[in-house]
């Protein structure tokens, strides 16, 4: 499997604290490597690398996310760490 980075924005409705549980969980179960960016109650920034089959995994569960936090679009810039 070939690893990938990827900078992820979730917009929406969130309620924080749930949607940061929410997304460690799911990169825990991953095998994910992850970091949090700036998080606001419309915003969260992540930081994600892991195997790519998984990292856009990661993607769909969180543009699902908990049951009370609603996402309305998920940016996605793949980081080249080579360069």
């Amino acid at each position: 499997m070939s690893h990938d980075h990827a900078h992820f924005v979730f917009k929406g409705r969130f309620q924080i604290k749930s949607f940061v549980e929410f997304a460690r969980h799911r990169a825990e179960r991953l095998g994910l490597d992850l970091q949090f960016g700036p998080s606001s109650a419309e915003a969260i920034a992540v930081n994600v690398s892991g195997a790519v089959e998984l990292v856009d995994a990661f993607e769909m569960a969180c543009s699902l996310g908990p049951f009370d936090c609603f996402v309305l679009d998920v940016a996605r810039h793949d980081i080249n760490l080579a360069a």
